[in-house]
């Protein structure tokens, strides 16, 4: 489950469980919205474990090896003696 699937179950849950008031013969519309609210909690605290896991990296910090050349003329410029 996704983020946006997480945030959108959590959304749903609160819409039944505080901001309807109807009743469906048989069914409790409180009791959808807080089971809605916990597994979208639930799927968003998967998934961010989940990512985080993916998201470390490892640094190595392996010794370089530099070269310094230089340059060296043996020769004289032409014109001056």
């Amino acid at each position: 489950m996704g983020i946006g699937a997480s945030l959108f179950l959590i959304a749903l849950g609160a819409i039944l469980t505080f901001a309807l008031d109807v009743s469906i013969s048989g069914l409790d519309l409180d009791v959808v919205g807080w089971i809605l609210m916990v597994v979208g909690a639930l799927g968003m605290v998967l998934t961010l474990t989940i990512w985080s896991s993916r998201r470390r990296s490892v640094v190595t910090s392996a010794p370089t090896e530099r070269r310094v050349i230089e340059e060296t003329r043996d020769t004289v410029p032409p014109g001056t003696v």
